[in-house]
């Protein structure tokens, strides 16, 4: 779920989101221009990466050579604290009475102190995991657990779902979900239930899904896309070559780059968005295919950011990519004609400063349409 993003009222200078459409869309970039920076978001609980000093004098090792086995240190600019409190409790316990998930819990999100707890401007920020907290799927990166046959879902999930969200008076909900290659529509139907029942009693509320594969059942996709939800996101988590040795045998490169095609061709003008892991041993060429390929994919946004091994059975970190680069990758980015980019190395998929974008970018379309119409 997405409470007013933290930092709103700052003045630090915007030059990462361009527009190439449309006097009004013109505007928006200029009033963008003098809001907050993707760094405003992420400063207050990591003040490293404000302070390019430390970063470019660290002079521990980046990256393990071939055939090292030992893990990384982990660098400064990765170090944050984790704060709780009132906002980050309360938060906690009314999810659990509602028998609610959030993927900042399951996958072990390094920014859940500073997006539950709310940090300096009181705003918390959670992403709503529907069908479980168990997944039919195995991928070496992530720590939700997994069974070949989980729980049936919560029929009261949808409605549960939405009647938190409308107390919150939330102005933008992320919802995602584990796979469930145990139902025969993945659990779209679910999905597309949900945003139903958020958008009977909240119209005005922004939603975002975040959704898996479905094994490439492209009905799937057109149902999530019919329900009315406002931004279409599938992860591609890394590079080609390498996706088989990180991802699930049934998550397929192609197959998720067709899935974010597909929801475009149900409805162009609906926003697509993806994302990327960096540090698992790929290459900056292979990176900047990938970004490429979910350009040629029609994806809006994309979001990149550093993977951290959750716990010891998992992948380990092949390398720590420092800021400079992930600057280096958000400009590409806007070079090749993203909407937006969010790239840093605590940034995620579900970034509530990739939220504040794009939720300007939907309310500019909405208000251009309705002064069309007049």
């Amino acid at each position: 779920m997405f409470l007013k993003p933290c930092g709103m009222h700052n003045a630090a200078k915007i030059n990462h989101l361009r527009f190439k459409h449309s006097a009004t869309l013109d505007k928006l970039k200029e009033k963008i221009v003098n809001g907050p920076s993707l760094q405003d978001f992420i400063s207050n609980s990591d003040p490293v990466l404000s302070d390019s000093n430390t970063w470019e004098d660290y002079d521990g090792k980046l990256k393990r050579e071939k055939g090292e086995n030992g893990r990384l240190r982990l660098p400064p600019w990765l170090k944050t604290s984790i704060p709780t409190g009132s906002n980050f409790s309360k938060l906690k316990d009314e999810l659990r009475k509602l028998n609610l998930h959030t993927v900042c819990e399951e996958a072990r999100c390094p920014n859940i102190g500073e997006c539950w707890g709310g940090g300096e401007h009181g705003t918390a920020t959670a992403t709503i995991m529907l069908l479980g907290d168990t997944c039919t799927r195995g991928c070496r990166f992530c720590s939700v657990k997994t069974s070949r046959a989980p729980p049936p879902p919560d029929p009261k999930e949808p409605i549960n779902t939405a009647t938190a969200l409308a107390n919150w008076r939330l102005d933008y909900v992320v919802l995602t979900s584990v796979d469930r290659d145990d139902l025969e529509d993945g659990g779209s139907s679910h999905f597309a239930e949900t945003v139903v029942e958020i958008k009977k009693q909240n119209p005005n509320m922004i939603v975002e899904c975040l959704v898996p594969d479905f094994a490439g059942n492209l009905n799937c996709v057109e149902t999530i896309v019919k329900s009315n939800l406002d931004v279409y996101a599938h992860n591609i988590e890394t590079v080609e070559t390498l996706t088989p040795f990180v991802r699930d045998r049934r998550a397929k490169y192609r197959q998720s780059l067709a899935m974010l095609k597909g929801a475009k061709s149900f409805n162009s003008e609906l926003i697509t968005k993806s994302s990327i892991m960096l540090g698992l041993g790929e290459t900056d060429a292979q990176v900047e295919q990938t970004m490429k390929d979910l350009r040629e994919a029609g994806v809006d946004c994309v979001t990149l950011g550093q993977y951290m091994q959750p716990t010891k059975r998992h992948l380990k970190v092949v390398e720590y990519v420092t800021p400079a680069k992930f600057k280096h990758w958000e400009d590409l980015g806007m070079e090749m004609g993203f909407l937006y980019v969010a790239s840093g190395p605590l940034v995620r998929s579900s970034y509530k400063a990739g939220e504040f974008f794009i939720a300007s970018i939907l309310k500019n379309r909405k208000t251009s349409a309705e002064s069309n119409r007049c």
